[in-house]
């Protein structure tokens, strides 16, 4: 016991210094927190200090996958369904374009540019088409831009876009089985019931039982987690479903989303970001550093130059296009699950895999910061978002 909390320590140590260089940096701290995450794991592995931040334990290992399943199905709760309904030709659109352009530009460019094989060349292609609903979520809340149509646009999109992966990953090369059906039948069950459930549970027990809400949605996540990883799917999918279809209620409790938000931001989405970083080792990319340039360019590039044009027919303000389409230029969660799942069933060699886990993080940093520094639509901002922060781009007001 005393070890997991010397590790603890040193990971919120981390936590902090991220936190306190995002507020100075004016960068968005979930940016930091994998900038941090990379330097912590190169400083480490230079003074030979071992495995000092248990990165690869099962502990650490779940407080970052919670970390994601709960952030996930924040972003969903924040999407307004009348917004999204309005938005469907908009999300729809950049959605799709978002995963085809860079699933079949990234896929030629390993098997013709790289000279990857067929399987490993298409799952370079799934890997680097996602769009990080983590990082862009995270960025959302920093901002402000959650409570706007723009940004809840922006995470509708990236909502398809992810879908598109998830879905190219099970047909190409995942086996449908019997578990699927079950996953599949099981999760919509649960999510059916699952508003209505959750309102009895509020107007009965929420002002009477200690945090009885969030104890139940935990429940649900976690079970539907449990159930999606059996059946070889990911947890963070069944968790943005479930608040999607929460978003209703959610919305007309700000205060208890804001309390959930804080324990999630201000414990356990740190574990994930920095986790994230670690999993990039600087001596293998300078061994090689053509291979990730290739990559990285690769996937911004057809993201950039797909996405753009489209997202010229719904944002014709340039700053807006370009913040639009440099947030759906990054990636991170299902892009490194993608990679792991071609590792783990022998689809990519470990070299390949680190290369690929590195283009991935690597996207969730630079299309960002980009983004930050050039291109941020402050007149899109919420009005006293705006009034009370002018200058700063990032980091919210915690609240508890």
């Amino acid at each position: 016991m005393e070890a997991i909390f010397s590790v603890t320590f040193a990971w919120l140590v981390l936590a902090v210094v991220s936190a306190l260089a995002a507020w100075h940096l004016r960068i968005s701290v979930a940016l930091i927190e994998i900038c941090v995450g990379v330097l912590a794991a190169a400083a480490i592995s230079r003074l030979e200090m071992g495995d000092l931040l248990a990165t690869n334990s099962e502990w650490v290992r779940f407080l970052a996958s919670s970390g994601a399943v709960v952030l996930t199905f924040l972003a969903g709760a924040e999407l307004d369904p009348d917004v999204l309904r309005k938005k469907l030709s908009e999300v729809s659109t950049v959605g799709l374009v978002g995963f085809v352009a860079p699933f079949l530009g990234c896929a030629a460019l390993a098997f013709y540019g790289l000279g990857w094989n067929a399987r490993a060349s298409w799952l370079c292609g799934i890997a680097l088409s996602t769009t990080s609903m983590a990082v862009v979520y995270a960025v959302m809340l920093e901002t402000g831009f959650n409570k706007t149509d723009f940004g809840k646009g922006i995470l509708g999109s990236c909502f398809i876009n992810d879908l598109g992966t998830v879905i190219a990953l099970g047909l190409l090369f995942a086996p449908f089985t019997y578990k699927t059906v079950i996953f599949v039948a099981g999760s919509g069950l649960v999510l059916a019931a699952l508003p209505s459930i959750t309102v009895r549970l509020t107007q009965r027990y929420a002002f009477r039982t200690a945090a009885i809400r969030t104890k139940w949605i935990m429940l649900v996540l976690f079970g539907l987690g449990a159930l999606a990883l059996w059946s070889g799917s990911e947890a963070v999918l069944p968790a943005y479903i479930a608040g999607m279809v929460l978003a209703g209620s959610a919305a007309r409790d700000l205060q208890w989303i804001r309390r959930l938000r804080t324990l999630t931001v201000g414990f356990l989405t740190p574990f994930y970001f920095i986790r994230a970083g670690t999993l990039i080792s600087l001596p293998a990319l300078l061994s090689a550093p053509l291979v990730f340039i290739v990559l990285l360019a690769g996937k911004v590039m057809t993201k950039i130059f797909g996405l753009y044009p489209f997202i010229g027919l719904f944002r014709q303000e340039r700053k807006e296009r370009w913040y639009y389409t440099l947030m759906m230029s990054t990636g991170l969660t299902f892009g490194t699950i993608s990679a792991l799942y071609g590792l783990a069933h022998g689809l990519v060699t470990q070299q390949q895999y680190s290369f690929l886990v590195a283009a991935v993080i690597a996207s969730a940093v630079v299309p960002t910061f980009i983004a930050g520094l050039a291109f941020v639509p402050t007149h899109l901002l919420p009005k006293t978002e705006h009034d009370r922060r002018p200058a700063r781009i990032n980091g919210p007001s915690e609240e508890g």
